[in-house]
């Protein structure tokens, strides 16, 4: 429904924010009334099946699990009863769907995760989560955009930017795509952040 309300481009419509079961819709009551935007959506609603949405991308990301960087890794690894080894065996493994981005610009909620590593929410989240940081709650994956507070049992850490507003496409991930994680090590993760400071850095999709 979000890609059919931006291609059809509805004067006073701006931003609109999707989430599992809903969408909210921003408007701008001095271009277009309350009765007239519900109208147009609930027309679109009716042209929805017939959209052609974009096609999916694979986006790979590289992620370090050192223990630095990953702040939960060897408490989530004891909370499941495995090795750190074969946690990050499972959650690099698996292929994640976006499902929508929300929370922080750029933050992605994904499914997809592996049964054995599913685990519930810390029971105190944290204020401040590093922006990068990969984290596992529940049935979902996801990765901080921004520093911001968190309750996802923190793995590792991206060196890639999920949200920059001086790039010409500011958020790294859209609704629909799949995520891969690669694993590496400190040194290619530190290189890879100074690649990405300098903007000389590409992520891999396909």
């Amino acid at each position: 429904m979000e890609f059919l309300i931006q291609q059809k481009a509805v004067p006073g419509i701006g931003e609109m924010v999707p989430s599992f079961r809903s969408l909210l819709v921003y408007y701008d009551p001095l271009v277009i009334d309350y009765e007239p935007v519900c109208a147009t959506i609930e027309e679109l609603c009716r042209q929805a099946e017939t959209v052609a949405l974009p096609p999916m991308r694979t986006v790979e990301l590289p992620c370090c699990y050192d223990p630095e960087l990953g702040l939960d890794l060897a408490a989530a690894a004891a909370r499941l009863g495995l090795a750190v080894d074969e946690l990050i065996r499972l959650h690099v493994g698996a292929d994640y769907l976006v499902y929508f981005i929300g929370f922080t610009p750029g933050l992605p909620y994904m499914a997809g995760m592996p049964e054995r590593i599913q685990v519930p929410r810390l029971d105190t989240p944290r204020t401040k989560v590093p922006a990068g940081s990969v984290g596992i709650g529940g049935t979902q994956c996801c990765i901080y955009s921004l520093e911001s507070p968190g309750g996802f049992w923190i793995l590792g850490r991206t060196p890639l930017r999920l949200y920059d507003p001086g790039a010409p496409e500011p958020v790294l991930l859209r609704p629909g795509d799949r995520v891969r994680f690669r694993r590496v090590e400190r040194p290619e993760f530190e290189g890879i952040r100074a690649a990405v400071e300098a903007r000389a850095w590409v992520p891999v999709i396909a």
